[in-house]
């Protein structure tokens, strides 16, 4: 199937050569290439895949399962105690405009750098 996406499509002095590749790939994509039994002595050579044990996916689930209460039982708790100790942190620091200015730009500058990063084109 050709690759119609235009997002991904080069422009400019490359688009000659895509146009080329998606027409090459139109006309000869459904031909079949003999290999005279080559993959299939391949693939019957291949070990058979293995079969996970039956006890495995329940097993999973029930450690996924605890491992998850776990969390829910521990974050209310470590969330309380980082915010205490992040407002006695800020509740010590002498407080001045100058400061609130600073921490106000450096707020911006990193929001700012996050939506530019977010929305930046590759």
């Amino acid at each position: 199937m050709p690759h119609t996406d235009p997002d991904l499509r080069s422009n400019g002095a490359d688009a000659w050569l895509d146009g080329l590749l998606v027409a090459d790939a139109a006309e000869h994509g459904a031909d079949y290439l003999h290999d005279a039994g080559f993959t299939a002595r391949v693939m019957s050579a291949l070990p058979p895949p293995t079969a996970m044990p039956k006890w495995r996916k329940p097993a999973l689930t029930a450690l996924w399962a605890t491992a998850g209460l776990g969390v829910a039982f521990l974050v209310p708790g470590a969330v309380l105690d980082v915010t205490r100790e992040a407002f006695r942190l800020v509740a010590a620091q002498p407080f001045t405009l100058s400061g609130l200015a600073a921490a106000l730009v450096a707020l911006g500058a990193v929001t700012w750098t996050g939506t530019a990063w977010a929305l930046r084109r590759d």
